[in-house]
């Protein structure tokens, strides 16, 4: 019998603001959901970006002015709006239009000269026109004549000026003692103590539930962490005349979103790994955490992405591919002098290029028997994730038949769980959607293959890239918190960046859905392209169809049981959302706390015991090959 894989927990932050609870999904579809769900989720985002404070029982702005919750979100509605999403790169991150550039320079016919610097800061070896006299120990003075190569710095304005950044005023670095850690890390201490909140359940219950080796983490990015504190500042250092830290090197790794989050969030001592495949890392790892569950091999895992690419460098990095959408291209796309950066991700409609996003995000899983006697909340399950490559490719960038393998198998799989009427009538797809010229043609021609193969007509299609942007490695944990909000609220967020499809899109079977539409879903298909041929498709099933299955496994009686558990569950999680939406994130940080004594680990060969952990490691093995031995 397989283990059913469940969603328990989940969260993160995005350019739609935190995950858990379904608050970012609600920023994408704000207009189309209650006037109680606006006010909260407005609320949620006034207070990450510091617009208010909560004290004594009431909001209190910057002006000092005491406001009610309707009050912050009348007040701040149209700030709110416009420093979240998709947006124009915000000096907060770095000044687009003075971008710092080191140009070299080279004078010939240089008349005799003379001038003073620092001793440490002359050239090795010195130059042969040079003639070098002392000042002091920490001065000389050189005269020289002819040919001298200076350095100095530049300013240059960026081609692209658009991303999808965490909510203006919201940094990660104010929310614990970050000491230097690069941003991505800081996003996932963040994002994993989200999805951990969100449980309802301590973590500790949850440890005490299984031994330390049925837990797992996996979790990574894409490039790694590539600002100044990590694999920017290390490569960058001596030619800024700087040296490279102790830490830049080692926080730099993509391996760094899991690291953290055993050392310093859950203390996991179970599996641990790192699966990168470009845009589709995340899958990749969760892809890690459904086969052990499904196995056997673990029964609870943190599985999740992070990553901070909005730095100048990794922007023109893309920018030299053509890949990104550039100021020039908006504003002709448009027909216009002025770039609508609001509206730059334009998937499958008429585009010119991805748009850089920022996202951290972790969810929880965990087999459907310990869920059951936790009495955790299950807000979808994952039952199959697919992954194939292209074969032999001209480009190691273009797309290929990888991906039909993946999208294939995966509505294979739900038709074969759920049965024919669910995939045709109930199902949709969350699009890779990267927003280019190519992608919109190749990805569609994938899914309307796919339709014609199984019968579908009207597939609806959505593509949360268009409000978020693309954060690389995490972009499809972005698509999964936007899956669960569609299960939870079933309203489908439109691409409402556009109005209709490009036409070179083969949409005939499709439905792309360009405004917000209702929609009762069962079964949702996650798509993602990775550069290199790293193709990825995820099948998640709806909590209501989870709900039917496990009561046929469990029986009536065994699932009151847990109804009862999960109300007190259900009312420690909503205390945890409620701190949260005031400001209080409640950031797990355990820095230097429960470090592990080597010394007390006991060991016999039926078991190993860790004095930290109520349960042991079996180390009773039966013999797996006793057929051939």
């Amino acid at each position: 019998m397989n283990r059913l894989p469940v969603i328990v927990g989940f969260g993160g932050y995005n350019a739609a603001g935190r995950c858990s609870f379904h608050h970012a999904y609600r920023r994408t579809v704000l207009n189309s959901i209650s006037a109680e769900q606006q006010q909260r989720t407005l609320l949620s985002l006034a207070s990450i970006m510091k617009l208010v404070e909560f004290q004594d029982g009431k909001y209190v702005d910057q002006s000092g002015e005491s406001l009610s919750a309707a009050m912050v979100a009348e007040k701040y509605r149209t700030t709110i709006e416009q420093n979240t999403l998709i947006r124009r790169i915000h000096e907060g991150l770095f000044d687009a239009d003075n971008v710092p550039l080191s140009r070299s320079m080279e004078f010939k016919d240089v008349q005799q000269t003379t001038f003073s610097m620092r001793r440490k800061d002359l050239p090795k070896p010195v130059p042969d026109n040079w003639t070098v006299d002392t000042i002091d120990d920490s001065q000389v003075q050189v005269s020289m004549a002819g040919e001298l190569s200076v350095k100095m710095t530049s300013f240059r304005s960026m081609e692209v000026q658009t991303a999808g950044m965490l909510p203006t005023g919201f940094e990660p670095a104010d929310q614990y003692s970050s000491r230097f850690h690069p941003r991505g890390l800081q996003m996932s201490i963040l994002g994993a103590s989200d999805a951990i909140n969100s449980m309802g359940i301590p973590w500790q219950t949850v440890l005490d539930s299984v031994a330390p080796d049925e837990i797992a983490s996996f979790a990574s990015s894409a490039l790694g962490q590539t600002d100044e504190h990590g694999l920017g500042g290390y490569l960058q250092a001596r030619l800024r005349s700087d040296r490279p830290s102790s830490k830049q090197m080692a926080l730099s790794l993509n391996s760094m979103p899991t690291d953290f989050v055993n050392a310093y969030v859950c203390g996991n001592v179970g599996s641990t790994g790192s699966m990168a495949g470009a845009c589709a890392s995340f899958l990749y790892n969760l892809r890690l955490a459904v086969d052990d569950i499904a196995a056997g091999r673990h029964r609870v895992v943190i599985c999740g992405a992070s990553e901070a690419p909005v730095t100048p460098e990794v922007i023109e990095g893309f920018g030299a591919m053509s890949a990104l959408a550039t100021d020039e291209r908006l504003a002709k796309l448009d027909n216009t002098d002025t770039p609508d950066h609001r509206r730059a991700s334009r998937p499958f409609a008429e585009n010119c290029g991805f748009v850089m996003g920022e996202s951290t995000q972790y969810f929880i899983l965990m087999d459907d028997e310990l869920a059951i006697e936790l009495g955790a909340e299950i807000y979808g399950a994952v039952t199959d994730v697919f992954v194939n490559a292209d074969g032999f490719k001209k480009s190691i960038s273009s797309p290929g038949a990888g991906n039909y393998i993946t999208m294939a198998k995966c509505v294979a799989s739900a038709k074969a769980i759920l049965g024919e009427e669910a995939v045709r009538e109930r199902s949709m797809i969350q699009a890779h959607g990267s927003s280019t010229p190519q992608n919109r043609v190749t990805e569609s021609m994938i899914f309307d293959k796919v339709a014609r193969g199984f019968g579908i007509n009207d597939w609806p299609v959505a593509a949360v890239k268009a409000f978020v942007g693309h954060p690389l490695g995490p972009a499809s944990g972005d698509q999964l918190s936007n899956t669960l909000g569609i299960f939870a609220d079933g309203i489908i967020p439109g691409i409402k960046t556009a109005e209709t499809s490009a036409d070179d899109v083969l949409d005939e079977r499709l439905d792309i859905c360009y405004q917000d539409k209702k929609a009762d879903i069962d079964v949702v298909f996650l798509n993602s392209k990775g550069f290199g041929g790293n193709n990825a498709t995820a099948t998640v099933i709806a909590p209501s169809v989870v709900e039917k299955m496990l009561d046929k496994r469990y029986g009536s009686e065994t699932i009151a049981i847990y109804h009862e558990k999960r109300e007190a569950v259900r009312a420690v999680a909503k205390s945890y959302d409620e701190e949260a939406v005031n400001g209080n994130l409640n950031v797990i940080y355990n820095f230097g706390k429960g470090i592990i004594n080597e010394e007390n680990l006991e060991l016999n060969e039926e078991k190993l015991s860790v004095a930290e952990f109520q349960n042991s490691v079996n180390l009773n093995f039966e013999n797996p090959y006793a057929d051939m031995v």
